[in-house]
């Protein structure tokens, strides 16, 4: 049995401010035109504390996040292409600024109604993921 390589280990930033959730379109790590939380891939002897801050303030521009407990993990593999297996690991995240401090890299930033984010075009695993944490109502 050949194996591939070892799944990709990501982090994504759950944000709330009230009722809204903060989320991203764009960007190199995602598919074009698809809503996302703050996430990427966890660098060599970051911590993922250290990532969450990091990811939060490289794609939204918030410099000021806090990392926040774990929440849960989702796993992601294409069956058609095993070598695109991906391990996601969800951290709260606290955002103290009320606006972005510079442009961040992804394409779009916005605070979406959490009743919204059904609504949306989400990346593979997240409305799952919001639905089970009781964030979201229903999996449209």
């Amino acid at each position: 049995m050949t194996h591939a390589a070892a799944p990709a280990l990501k982090i994504a930033a759950l944000a709330l401010r009230g009722d809204e959730l903060l989320m991203v379109r764009g960007g190199a790590d995602r598919a074009a035109g698809e809503w996302a939380l703050p996430s990427g891939r966890l660098h060599t002897g970051e911590t993922m504390a250290e990532a969450v801050v990091r990811l939060v303030a490289d794609e939204t521009g918030y410099d000021d996040a806090l990392c926040g407990p774990f929440m849960g993990w989702s796993e992601l593999i294409d069956d058609e292409a095993i070598s695109e297996h991906q391990v996601v690991m969800y951290f709260t995240a606290v955002v103290m600024d009320t606006d972005p401090v510079r442009p961040g890299t992804a394409g779009e930033v916005r605070w979406t109604p959490t009743w919204r984010a059904p609504e949306l075009t989400l990346v593979e695993g997240l409305a799952e993921f919001l639905a089970d944490q009781e964030i979201i109502d229903t999996v449209v």
